[in-house]
């Protein structure tokens, strides 16, 4: 073989294997046995998703996947809360989708349907949707074995948070223990055995002062497995006084308050887009372990330094 030449097996070897994709992560928080997703960059977007419970909250942007959820929680008027409300029911429409139940401030409702009425004139189209209005402190059943009661929040406009309960059977106590037999014949005689148990799971703000937390009504908002608040400042550039005056969370208030958080995790949202994602992990990574090992951060729409 001539100097420099290459073998018969060398020229007919397999070309290397193509290399492979890498999968993009999957968008969102797995959050205490909820995945959470969705988009809140303060004055620009906001809308986030529970899948398993079918619901999503506010409608600033139309997600792709917002459009699957059956049911719509707003929290107050402004444009980066429900500029796409419209369009979230004309795709659910489109998509041959039930209509979906729309829950808002009983305040809006009027302002709601004259909204959908501008929209059927321009588009003409149908819009079909179930409007709900809640006032602060009503409760409505809704899903599968879930109901919603509004709370109070503390905004520059009409405003309110849900609170998200699962409802559950549960024996009563006097019946515990029994043989199964004599359950039974108590059953068929007509006997009330059970109560029906209201757990709060999820919590969520919308736009609001760190007031709410003080509330001595929205004890059930500090007690969900997982608060969903804004926390738009979260650091000495901008200061308490500031966030009060345009009806907003500084971080530092929610850590000065942090004992009275029952909640098992707290997904703060809505940070100013001022910050990037480095920034915004900086802050929390500034928190008392004790209680920042139970933040997290919806920083999708942000940016990175890098």
């Amino acid at each position: 073989m001539a100097k420099g030449g290459k073998s018969a097996a060398a020229s007919t070897s397999a070309p290397p294997p193509p290399a492979q994709k890498k999968k993009k992560p999957k968008p969102g928080l797995d959050i205490e046995g909820y995945h959470v997703e969705g988009v809140s960059v303060a004055g620009q977007e906001t809308c986030v998703i529970v899948p398993a419970l079918k619901l999503a909250f506010d409608i600033g942007r139309c997600l792709p996947f917002a459009v699957s959820q059956e049911f719509l929680f707003l929290s107050h008027a402004h444009a980066d809360h429900v500029g796409c409300l419209p369009l979230y029911v004309a795709m659910r429409s489109r998509r041959n989708m039930s209509p979906p139940t729309v829950f808002v401030p009983a305040s809006l409702a009027d302002l709601v349907r004259k909204l959908f009425d501008v929209h059927r004139a321009m588009d003409q189209s149908e819009f079909p949707h179930k409007l709900v209005p809640l006032d602060v402190g009503e409760e409505c059943e809704f899903g599968n074995g879930l109901r919603v009661k509004a709370f109070r929040t503390y905004h520059v406009v009409p405003s309110q948070g849900y609170v998200i309960y699962k409802m559950k059977t549960k024996l009563k106590q006097e019946y515990v223990g029994l043989p199964g037999s004599e359950i039974k014949k108590l059953r068929e005689s007509g006997v009330e055995m059970t109560d029906t148990v209201a757990t709060p799971e999820i919590a969520f703000t919308g736009d609001t002062m760190s007031d709410f937390i003080l509330d001595p009504d929205n004890a059930d908002v500090l007690k969900a497995k997982i608060l969903v608040m804004e926390s738009t400042y979260v650091d000495d550039k901008m200061t308490i006084e500031q966030a009060r005056e345009k009806g907003h969370t500084h971080l530092s208030e929610i850590t000065s308050l942090a004992d009275k958080l029952e909640n098992k995790a707290i997904l703060l949202i809505h940070f100013s887009n001022r910050y990037t994602t480095e920034e915004i992990d900086e802050a929390i990574d500034r928190l008392p372990p004790s209680f920042g090992s139970r933040v997290y951060a919806l920083k999708e729409g942000f940016d990175s330094k890098t």
